[in-house]
């Protein structure tokens, strides 16, 4: 897939759109608070190929080759105005039809987005998402920051995202463990999803409990399933690629 920048309210993003099979629905991937694009590797490609859907990927603002963001300092409704944002894309890519693949950040954006945009989205595959701020997860957090202190975290991030690293870094470490974001939570928004939802999450996920599956799927509106799978942690499609492949390939064929 060829990649381009596209600039949306301002911001300039970096995207790959693959639209090789028409009328058919297309999945956009978003990712996690380190990732980017390059870092699904083949997975959108082969979740591609296993559906017959077309393919939206895209680095948020200060990602991988999308453009920096202006400063590490987020509001806390973060999340919420980057599921505006997907909503502008879309609308700029003349995309109706989305099934969002979110993993982690991603996945709470995707929640928010089919929450608010109902008519853009098809179905959610949520991957590791939030909907609340636990005490497991900080504690995530903060072991990565110690990470990034300690190790060599900095220099891989930046074979994926450059000179962003720091910025990026901080945006997410700093805005999760602030006072202001304790109480930061989306289950309101929960009521106003209509659409088919998957939540995929690995049993020993170091960044959340499985209350964030049980309380998302009990107060959306639309039908909802779960896949837990022992023994993994935060990236099942990295961990358990070919699984998580044939739930969501299964789930989407049953959804479009």
């Amino acid at each position: 897939m060829g990649g381009r920048i596209i600039e949306v309210k301002g911001k300039k993003l970096y995207t790959e759109h693959n639209y090789s099979f028409e009328n058919r629905p297309t999945i956009v991937f978003l990712h996690d608070s380190l990732g980017s694009v390059q870092l699904w590797r083949d997975f959108p490609a082969e979740l591609s190929d296993a559906t017959n859907c077309n393919v939206l990927v895209y680095d948020r603002l200060g990602y991988g080759r999308s453009y920096p963001m202006p400063t590490h300092e987020r509001p806390v409704n973060y999340m919420e105005l980057e599921a505006d944002l997907l909503n502008d894309l879309l609308i700029r890519l003349d995309i109706d039809n989305a099934i969002l693949f979110g993993h982690s950040d991603g996945g709470t954006i995707a929640l928010i987005t089919a929450a608010k945009y109902p008519e853009k989205v098809e179905a959610i595959i949520c991957e590791a998402g939030h909907i609340f701020v636990e005490e497991v997860t900080l504690k995530g957090v903060y072991a990565a920051w110690e990470a990034y202190k300690t190790t060599n975290l900095p220099e891989r991030l930046q074979k994926y995202h450059g000179d962003k690293v720091e910025t990026l870094f901080k945006a997410w470490t700093e805005t999760w463990t602030r006072d202001d974001y304790r109480n930061w939570n989306i289950e309101y928004l929960l009521k106003n999803i209509t659409c088919p939802l998957l939540f995929i999450q690995g049993e020993a996920d170091e960044y959340g409990t499985l209350d964030q599956v049980e309380k998302t799927i009990s107060q959306v509106s639309g039908s909802a399933e779960k896949y837990i799978i022992p023994g993994i942690g935060h990236t099942p499609h990295k961990e358990a690629p070919e699984q998580v492949l044939e739930k969501a390939a299964d789930f989407i064929s049953k959804n479009s």
